[in-house]
């Protein structure tokens, strides 16, 4: 098992978790929330019978990397993907992010620019800015928010099971595109992630990335599904694309928020055409 030091905690080691397969050109491959990078599997397997090598890795808090109680922003998951890169010597590499790894992949351009980042994929991610305010008119009210921190605290387990079926648009697709078990497997990994993250992550969903956006400056792919009830298409996808100067825009129909799962052999399709 391979892992790397970010940080500490008093006096506690933070470690993330990491796999690299294949050879050839390097994509980094960051999960959404509540899972981790085994939940890449499809576009791993898609990714490596392309000649490509692909590295994953667990976010602070979830899967196989130690679960601290503090940096659960998107500052600090940059500086982990910094470190990350780092630590493998990465002197050229593509990021893929889904869902709150988008948000990595454009702060990670924010801080750290594109000297070594070859191309930039985001599918059904947070950005550019989910918060409504007043300046941002399309957001999503901070209610709503709300409403997920309060039912996480109450019983995040019960609040796990709803989550998944819109995850995956359960009423639509449970039998066609995504089985029971997927559901199952979803829930298994985030009842054992990090108490502390589950509900400190939510936060930093409405981070506002709209300066991080504007300092994208390579190849970029936008993928996101046109029945997305986590991440609204129209608040997110459609926005970054169109922030991004000379960004792809694909639209899956029908597709849920992790439609990498349900609608994986067009999603795969759309990223081995993208990082070539």
């Amino acid at each position: 098992m391979s892992y790397t030091t970010v940080s500490k905690e008093n006096s506690t080691d933070i470690h993330l978790y990491y796999e690299d397969h294949g050879k050839g050109d390097a994509v980094i491959l960051i999960h959404g929330y509540p899972l981790n990078g085994a939940s890449w599997e499809k576009q791993t397997a898609a990714l490596l019978q392309a000649g490509k090598r692909v590295i994953t890795y667990d976010r602070r808090g979830f899967g196989k990397s130690s679960q601290p109680t503090i940096g659960y922003d998107y500052d600090t998951f940059a500086a982990d993907l910094h470190a990350l890169v780092g630590h493998l010597k990465l002197e050229s590499f593509s990021l893929a992010g889904f869902s709150m790894g988008g948000g990595e992949v454009v702060r990670y351009i924010g801080k750290y620019g594109t000297k070594h980042v070859k191309r930039a994929a985001i599918l059904g991610g947070v950005p550019p800015y989910l918060l409504k305010a007043a300046d941002n008119a399309e957001g999503v009210d901070k209610s709503v928010f709300d409403g997920i921190e309060a039912a996480i605290k109450k019983d995040r387990y019960a609040f796990f099971t709803e989550f998944f079926k819109n995850f995956y648009n359960a009423d639509k697709l449970l039998g066609s595109r995504v089985s029971e078990e997927v559901l199952r497997v979803g829930w298994n990994t985030a009842a054992f992630s990090s108490a502390a993250a589950s509900l400190a992550c939510v936060a930093s969903w409405y981070t506002d990335f709209r300066k991080d956006v504007e300092k994208i400056d390579v190849p970029t792919l936008v993928i996101h599904g046109d029945a997305d009830r986590i991440v609204p298409f129209q608040a997110s996808g459609a926005r970054t694309a169109k922030a991004v100067k000379g960004a792809e825009l694909v639209v899956i129909k029908d597709g849920p928020h992790n439609f990498a799962w349900t609608h994986a052999e067009e999603t795969n399709k759309h990223l081995v055409r993208f990082f070539g």
